[in-house]
């Protein structure tokens, strides 16, 4: 779960960028529009995934022995 939220994360972070220099919403562009059903399901989905990604700041991490 947690590679699938990052990897939405950053396609969603893409396209902001995409948007930010150059004006172009590639989500919009692929589904015919940011009103369209399937764009808002991904828009969705990437805000989910980033919501899930805040509860990774605050989990404990594991400490790695390499022999």
């Amino acid at each position: 779960m947690d590679r699938i939220s990052l990897i939405l994360v950053i396609i969603g972070a893409m396209n902001w960028l995409l948007i930010g220099l150059f004006q172009f919403d590639f989500v919009a562009w692929i589904c015919g529009g940011q009103a369209s059903v399937f764009a808002r399901i991904i828009y969705s989905l990437v805000g989910l995934a980033g919501l899930w990604c805040i509860s990774l700041l605050f989990r404990k991490r594991e400490h790695v022995v390499e022999k």
